[in-house]
């Protein structure tokens, strides 16, 4: 639970400052983007108390708002990865979601980022015997207390607010949605579980049979309708048991839209990641049915006749954008993308979502609004 009386004195302070930790990105500046610091106090599944302060990373549009809010929860590393695990940002999804009018918090929770090595409420048994809800528990109350912050702000509108999540985040984002927290309106799973492994148990994960108990025991609890997404060749859960969780969680009373995407690179349970053109789509559909109609897809401009594709000289930058456009993105192959903006900035993207990370490679550290050049095959520039 949030300490309420640390939270006054949090405003007070106006703590909106960023953590210098490691090796921190720079702020994406059209994004707005800054770090609060919020002190939370959870139990882990042997009841032991873990205190203390977790980054909260906020991204949110231009402007005073309010700004109806997401909660973005994120995943577990395997043990030998964890130390590497620092604040969690999920800058594309930010993005996306930036576009459709939102506000986004995502909590660096207790045992991650810089309070690794100081508690781990999230340690719940072996794999043989490992226990969800107390996982579960522990993360939604982080996920509740990040929601009565934005309670606070007055340029978030938590009257309609929806929860997402990856891996554990994902389990969050169901145990949210079971304690029907005021305003909630909408909730999504991306490649949901606890327990897996895919170096030493590729598809195999610890008691699966355990999340599917519980969630087919609390799916009835929940108020809103679920999105959940996996992807076929998920190296930490397999094929079968998202299957097998989703069945139970609609076998338990809970409204479920399951979608299992096909292969997405090495290992689907990335697919939050590196698949968002096939499921940026499903997201778009599932949050206008919750009354966010606003769309954040990128659209692809008609092709204009400034230049053809070949036409270096053209493009209305300076060297250095030349060079890049010569040298990355006309040997890149498609799908990609090229973005100019003020004073010689620019960016380019390859691959999956290639106009929108194009977009945002030129937008992230000035702030300023970047347009597209090039895409594909095709000069899109309007001036």
């Amino acid at each position: 639970m949030l300490r309420r009386a640390a939270l006054a004195a949090w405003l007070f302070a106006a703590a909106a400052t960023l953590h210098a930790q490691g090796t921190e990105p720079p702020p994406a500046a059209d994004l707005h983007e800054q770090v609060l610091s919020l002190p939370v106090s959870v139990k882990n599944a042997w009841g032991r108390e873990f205190s203390g302060n977790i980054a909260i990373t906020v991204f949110k549009p231009a402007g005073t708002g309010p700004f109806p809010l997401v909660v973005m929860n994120h995943g577990r590393a395997i043990a030998e990865r964890r130390a590497q695990q620092g604040r969690q940002r999920f800058e594309p999804l930010a993005r996306y979601l930036v576009s459709k009018g939102f506000t986004v918090f995502v909590p660096t929770r207790l045992g991650y980022g810089q309070t690794y090595g100081q508690a781990d409420p999230e340690d719940a048994g072996s794999c043989q015997a490992l226990k969800p809800e107390p996982i579960a528990t522990a993360a939604a109350d982080q996920a509740l207390a990040a929601v009565e912050l934005a309670r606070s702000l007055p340029w978030v509108d938590v009257s309609r607010w929806v929860v997402m999540g990856q891996s554990v985040g994902g389990l969050t984002a169901t145990a949210v949605a079971w304690r029907k927290p005021p305003g909630l309106v909408a909730a999504i799973n991306f490649a949901g579980g606890t327990g897996g492994n895919p170096d030493t148990r590729p598809g195999n994960p610890c008691s699966p049979q355990a999340l599917e108990r519980l969630w087919g025991r609390q799916a009835g609890a929940a108020g809103v309708p679920m999105l959940w997404i996996y992807w076929q060749n998920d190296l930490y859960w397999g094929a079968d048991w998202p299957r097998r969780w989703a069945a139970a969680w609609q076998e338990g009373g809970g409204r479920v839209e399951f979608h299992q995407l096909p292969a997405a690179g090495k290992d689907g349970h990335s697919g939050l990641s590196i698949d968002m053109d096939h499921w940026v789509p499903l997201v778009e559909e599932h949050l206008a049915r919750a009354g966010f109609g606003q769309p954040g897809l990128v659209a692809r401009p008609a092709a204009s006749d400034h230049a053809t594709i070949e036409q270096i000289d053209k493009l209305p930058a300076g060297a250095v954008a030349r060079d890049l456009y010569a040298s990355k993105f006309l040997s890149a192959k498609a799908p990609r993308a090229f973005a100019i903006g003020p004073d010689g900035v620019s960016g380019w993207a390859a691959g999956d979502w290639a106009m929108g990370r194009a977009l945002g490679f030129c937008q992230a550290r000035r702030g300023a609004p970047c347009k597209l050049y090039a895409v594909d095959d095709e000069v899109v520039w309007m001036p």
